[in-house]
């Protein structure tokens, strides 16, 4: 999962128009403050009654300012068809999913800072309260440390030629055209912005891939736009003729799991870590960092067993509910769960928790985050429009964390399946 020293480069002075460096370096660590006092916790936690519901609406509303009419149902939501041009072809409705509430959920990021209320629209009971007892623990240790490390979204087009002399011609011309790629994007997308073309040769066919940073969007189609663009150049200049060419090669990774973008990144890289005290181990999470350890390092050892593309718990639970809730293409959530989660115990007897997603596809404009309850709970975050992206990617990140820990510690103290018989049921 390695980055190039210019696209580092380029992250830092990306961030570093928020803030000077070494401040933002100190956002990253743990609140040294006490986070017992004054905790704003949820109301009516693990209580189905219209009156927890009310309390819950009332709570967002005095901590954010928010009504959440249109999530709540207590505004309609609109039916006007041509609403949804662009989300929906052949309308006939609206499917609902229920959505529940996560947090405090402390984040000591380069943008995500503070505690934050973190939809998550499910139907799996047991997975709200899961993620809510995982940031109850790091609250009380300090808060989750999470960055959005690099970005890049992919189109991989392919060109077939008759022979490898050919492909050498064509390699050897294409390679001078990417400052004229570069202004083709620039014509086509107010968002989207070449970084780099790779070529990947393989016997008479040669891969084009081209990455991009997309803004706040998360750029499927924004990129598909501009490599469409750019394949018509090639064809139009090109000194020798392919004899078939195709947008997509199917290499870049789109909705699907590959070792490409677990190794390098797709969308935006996040890592998130967390120390969990020992003591707080033990009374939120019924466990110690040892019993948690053991049981991680064995189940990692099954993962690779298994085949797994990186090593994880459940990255897909956080990431499908909260892609739903804020309006993400649901079907990224097939690339964007791959990725890494390590445990150990420090030297002072705490539990130190890491994940790493290499290919988390998110945007805060565009596709479905401009819909009614889409659009509120990235408000929630204060996420919605330009310049939320990678502070919901470091919310995303702290999430997963959150989780990830929550289902460890259940595994390990042997609870899982008593949680379930709690709350993945109807009584």
């Amino acid at each position: 999962m390695s980055t190039s020293s210019e696209k580092a480069k380029a992250l830092i002075k990306l961030i570093e128009k928020t803030d000077e460096w070494d401040r933002i370096l100190q956002t990253l660590h743990p609140q040294s403050l006490n986070p017992e006092e004054g905790q704003p916790a949820i109301p009516g936690l693990l209580s189905w009654s219209k009156e927890s519901f009310d309390k819950r609406l009332e709570f967002i509303k005095s901590v954010k300012g928010m009504n959440l009419g249109k999530l709540s149902g207590k505004e309609p939501m609109p039916t006007n068809p041509e609403l949804y041009q662009g989300n929906i072809e052949n309308f006939i409705g609206m499917t609902q999913v229920p959505t529940g509430l996560v947090g405090p959920l402390l984040i000591n990021g380069t943008i995500a800072q503070g505690d934050f209320y973190v939809p998550l629209a499910t139907t799996e009971g047991a997975l709200v309260a899961s993620y809510s007892r995982g940031a109850k623990a790091t609250r009380l240790s300090g808060g989750i440390t999470s960055v959005c490390l690099t970005e890049a979204v992919q189109r991989t087009p392919v060109f077939k030629f008759v022979s490898l002399p050919e492909v050498g011609k064509f390699m050897y011309w294409i390679l001078d055209q990417v400052n004229h790629f570069k202004a083709i994007v620039k014509t086509k997308s107010k968002h989207a912005e070449l970084i780099d073309m790779r070529l990947n040769m393989e016997g008479n066919q040669v891969l084009c891939i081209f990455d991009y940073s997309t803004g706040d969007a998360a750029g499927q189609n924004m990129v598909t736009i501009c490599t469409d663009a750019i394949c018509n150049y090639i064809i139009e200049k090109t000194p020798i003729q392919p004899q078939v060419w195709y947008l997509e090669s199917n290499y870049s990774g789109d909705k699907k799991a590959t070792v490409v973008s677990f190794s390098t990144v797709r969308g935006k890289k996040v890592t998130a870590e967390a120390v969990i005290k020992e003591k707080i181990v033990k009374e939120v999470l019924f466990s110690t960092p040892k019993q948690i350890v053991q049981y991680w390092q064995t189940s990692s050892v099954a993962a690779v067993q298994s085949g797994s593309i990186g090593i994880q718990g459940h990255f897909a639970n956080a990431l499908t509910a909260i892609f739903m809730a804020c309006g993400q293409d649901v079907a990224c959530v097939s690339e964007s769960y791959v990725g890494i989660t390590r445990m150990e115990v420090n030297d002072a007897g705490d539990l130190y928790v890491t994940v790493t997603l290499p290919s988390l596809v998110v945007g805060t404009i565009g596709g479905g985050t401009r819909l009614p309850t889409q659009r509120e709970c990235l408000e929630l975050l204060d996420c919605y429009g330009e310049g939320g992206a990678r502070k919901f990617a470091e919310i995303c990140g702290a999430t997963v964390l959150a989780g990830e820990l929550s289902i460890a510690a259940a595994l390990a103290s042997g609870s899982f399946a008593k949680a379930h018989r709690l709350f993945g049921r109807k009584i």
